[in-house]
């Protein structure tokens, strides 16, 4: 049988594919490199012409979850029947609908990278998660400061600081997927919702809004993220 070809981004998609499906299958421990190429069909050479490594391969999966998430969310930030604050608002919302979809998947990546010993893995994916974020934030700052929703004299640092800001996240979701595996369920989720309610009031404070303008956190978002079973 003649030897398919496939173009680098083709192949690179198929191995991301399988190890999405792994992953998110079996977690990312249980995963084995050698289970990723036979998956793909691939020899374990080609494997590492595409990735350095299992890390690696984390990494470039989670920025591609995260250019996902960000086109299917931009139209919310588009919506002309909206103003600025509708819009920073549905990004909020919009962000945890696709977080509680994804739940099952994402609570298994999340307990990996949002481990103490893995907090290079987690800046390296985050770095590549804000990136990608930083410009849809900034131009919805600099609408906003137009339309006099909010004072914003610097867009792109202001965006920068509500991101910067989100990864107190880390250590507060490591904690609250531990207290839910554990049985502790509510408590992990007021943890979850807690911190969010505040993380709102402080992106207010940042743009000057009175106290719950943005609402940062859904009722029960917390317990649809972390008790729903995979």
């Amino acid at each position: 049988m003649a030897r398919v070809i496939k173009s680098p981004e083709v192949r690179s998609a198929e191995l991301l594919d399988c190890a999405q499906r792994l992953f998110f299958q079996r977690g990312y421990d249980d995963t084995t490199v050698n289970d990723i190429i036979r998956e793909a069909g691939l020899s374990k050479g080609a494997f590492y012409h595409y990735f350095a490594s299992k890390e690696a391969l984390l990494e470039a999966l989670a920025a591609r979850i995260a250019r996902e998430s960000l086109t299917e969310l931009e139209p919310m930030l588009e919506d002309p029947s909206l103003d600025a604050i509708g819009r920073l608002n549905a990004l909020f919302s919009g962000s945890q609908r696709l977080n509680v979809e994804l739940a099952p998947q994402l609570r298994k990546t999340f307990a990996v990278v949002f481990r103490p010993e893995n907090v290079v893995l987690f800046h390296r994916i985050d770095e590549a998660a804000r990136e990608l974020a930083l410009p849809m934030i900034a131009r919805l700052l600099r609408k906003g400061s137009e339309e006099g929703a909010f004072e914003v004299p610097d867009p792109i640092t202001f965006a920068d600081m509500l991101l910067q800001i989100r990864l107190i996240f880390r250590d507060v979701m490591h904690r609250a997927l531990r207290q839910a595996e554990g049985g502790d369920l509510e408590e992990a989720a007021h943890l979850l919702e807690e911190r969010l309610r505040i993380y709102g009031i402080a992106v207010d404070r940042l743009l000057k809004l009175p106290d719950g303008t943005i609402e940062a956190v859904e009722p029960g978002f917390g317990r649809a993220f972390l008790g729903e079973k995979s």
